[in-house]
């Protein structure tokens, strides 16, 4: 072990640099090498994905991940599903159809902020997986249990899952971003909007003062709130 010394005469051990060590690929399955990617990504940002990256995360040679993974969208595709299983679990559909949408859309959400770095480059993926499949039977059905049917269940379904994807991704990025950035989007609702010219810009000067009230509701709530009661509509109007 090398000696230092923080001035002459005075030597002392120095602290051994920690060793990665290569582990034999044995322990690696598909859910191993999934959670080593959604650790790497929460604390490093997505950028830092890769087989090599991960190959030092787990101690083994890439090659060895890419027994389980044959590029990098096969592994993107796995944990979109991964996202959406997280989501499901625990999940039991409710007897009325708009609480289970409600509380489908809520773990969705759930699942993309506590994974932000994850969600942002996964959530926009149709995974094809078991999860992806498992959650679109429950909100189809919820929306046949609704009355609409056909090529109507169809769109809303596709619609109310992109819908609430983009929010859940939308906040799962501005998660990501630093705090005084978070802060100075925040601030703009009560300081430039508020600021505007009204001459220049009359409409928004007839509301600005609500502005900063609304940021401090629950958008995606009111979002969900809203696409459900046109989906009651919808229901009533076939």
């Amino acid at each position: 072990m090398r000696k230092v010394g923080r001035y002459p005469g005075a030597m002392t051990e120095a602290a051994p640099r920690p060793v990665r060590r290569r582990r034999s690929p044995g322990f690696l399955n598909p859910e191993v090498i999934m959670d080593a990617a959604m650790a790497l990504m929460e604390r490093e940002g997505s950028e830092a994905l890769t087989f090599r990256r991960l190959g030092t995360e787990l101690g083994v040679d890439h090659t060895a991940v890419l027994r389980h993974f044959g590029g990098k969208d096969d592994l993107l595709l796995a944990l979109t599903d991964r996202l959406l299983a997280e989501s499901l679990d625990g999940f039991v559909a409710a007897a009325d159809w708009r609480r289970t949408l409600t509380d489908l859309a809520r773990r969705v959400r759930r699942a993309c902020r506590a994974h932000p770095h994850s969600a942002a480059l996964v959530a926009g993926r149709t995974s094809r997986g078991a999860a992806e499949f498992a959650g679109a039977e429950i909100v189809l059905g919820a929306l046949l249990q609704a009355g609409l049917r056909g090529r109507e269940a169809a769109s809303c379904y596709r619609a109310l899952v992109d819908t609430a994807l983009a929010y859940s991704t939308y906040e799962a990025v501005h998660l990501t971003l630093p705090d005084s950035a978070r802060a100075r989007d925040h601030e703009a609702w009560s300081r430039e909007y508020r600021a505007l010219p009204a001459d220049r810009y009359p409409s928004i000067a007839a509301v600005a003062g609500h502005l900063a009230e609304a940021d401090a509701e629950d958008q995606f709530e009111t979002a969900l709130a809203l696409f459900l009661d046109a989906v009651e509509l919808r229901a009533a109007r076939s």
